[in-house]
Order: C-alpha cells, then structure tokens, then sequence
C-alpha cells in the first residue's frame, strides 16, 4: 500500500475527501465515502472497492490495521489528528476515512427476484432516517429497498455509518415512483393516516405473498397521488393521542410486524 504524509489541506490529492461535495464526489468521480474501521470492514466484506484511505497516523497500527491490510491497492493519506479535522471539517470516527467505487446499481427486477418483502422510500431526505430505515430492513427481513429519485442517497457519508454498514447488505435501488413495484408482481401497502386505512396487523396484509411497504418523508408524508395509487393504506394504531411516529420508528414497527414467514 502506498502511504503519503499530509501537511497542506489544500493538496489536491486528498480533495475527495474535502473539496467535493458528497454529491459531486459520485457525478464526478464515481465515489464514495466510508467512515469508521467497522462500517469499512463491512463494506469490504460485501465486495466494495476501496480507492483511498484517510487516517490519522495513531490509527494505522490501530484501529484501522485490519481494514487497511485487506486493502493493499489502495492508496493511504495520513497525518496528525488536527490536520485531518482541518482537511475535512470534522473529526473522523475512529480516526479513518474510506473513498470507495459505487457499485453498479441493480434493476428493480433483480432486486425483487425471489423477493417477498420489499422496502419503498418516497421522498425521505433525512441521511439518519435513511441509514436507521436500511439498519430496520436488515435486522427484519426486508429482501430489498426501492427509493424514489427525491430520496437521500444511501451512500451518503452519514447514512452509511448510521446504518452501520447495512446499506451494503441489503440490495437497492432507484426507481420513478412506488408504483413502478406493481410490474414485477407486488402489491402496494402505503403507510399513511387516512380515513379508509386498515391496521397494520391487518390478517389481509399478513396473507399476501408479496408486499411492498411505501414510506413518505417526515412533516408531509405521502402525497395524495401515491396513497390513491397504493393497493392498501395502512395506518400504525396509536394511543395517548399520538398521531404518528417518525418514519425511521415506523419502518422498523411495520417491517417486524409485516415479516415474512410468520
């Protein structure tokens, strides 16, 4: 592995860790950014190509030794604590930083082969909501995550550590509108308060073979159009005159009560 020392921030060999937004870093250079020896482990673990490191010196024979020696061909920009803070704003949990290729993304028919639950994310564009909702769909046994082209990109910095790496565990990808789900042979539940809702331990709902769940973003929710469109509207029953629960609690109680092999 090469290793290259760091004095200046504004050395342009380390401006994808730095002078690129998240958004221009995946437009522009096809990347990006992994954070902490755990959730870089797990991205390795599931095949993600690392391109560069940034770590603190401390870390290389430390926390981050493992990842770093499963990763020969990648390149390793090191320094103190204080300049790496500078370089990227912020202090780097666990001391280590991962730019990593975006893994070709599969069509929604291959993410719902063989599927009988799927996750579908319209609109969400909290990076925590997004990471805690890929977190839920892991642990529960959602077989795939769909997301409208408004929602949060999962490979955001912070969406993939607060999922603790799940988002490379669980197969994605983007779609036009919840909707398009019904082509490869599921039925639509969207999670919404409406007068013609049904409960969520509904026995129809527990008896389809095969479902997806639409989650709307926070404060709005679902426009009119998808909850029209959706073969069922699901409310989570409540008590104390709570309304609602935010979208990240609610994937997490929907995906556990509406699990498959019940």
């Amino acid at each position: 592995m090469e290793k290259k020392f760091i004095e200046d921030i504004n050395s342009p060999e380390v401006r994808i860790f730095a002078a690129l937004t998240e958004r221009e870093l995946a437009a522009k250079c096809g990347l990006f950014i992994a954070e902490s020896p755990k959730v870089i482990a797990s991205a390795l673990d599931c095949g993600m190509e690392p391109v560069a490191f940034l770590c603190e010196k401390r870390h290389i024979e430390g926390d981050a030794r493992e990842v770093l020696a499963r990763s020969p061909g990648a390149t390793l920009y090191t320094g103190t604590r204080g300049t790496l803070s500078s370089l990227t704003g912020y202090t780097l949990t666990r001391g280590v930083l991962c730019a990593m290729r975006r893994p070709q993304l599969p069509a929604l028919e291959e993410v719902a082969r063989g599927a009988s639950r799927l996750a579908v994310i319209d609109g969400v564009c909290d990076t925590t909501n997004i990471g805690a909702i890929f977190r839920s769909a892991a642990a529960l046994g959602i077989d795939g995550v769909l997301l409208t082209r408004g929602s949060c990109d999962p490979l955001n910095r912070r969406s993939i550590r607060v999922s603790m790496g799940t988002v490379f565990r669980v197969p994605w990808t983007w779609i036009d509108r919840p909707s398009d789900v019904r082509e490869a042979g599921f039925k639509v539940a969207a999670l919404a308060l409406s007068d013609d809702s049904v409960p969520l331990d509904h026995p129809a709902l527990k008896g389809e073979p095969r479902l997806a769940l639409v989650l709307g973003t926070e404060g709005d929710g679902l426009s009119r159009r998808v909850i029209e469109d959706a073969d069922y509207v699901v409310r989570i029953p409540m008590s104390r005159g709570v309304d609602s629960l935010n979208v990240a609690a609610a994937s997490a109680v929907a995906f556990w009560e509406l699990r498959k092999n019940q």
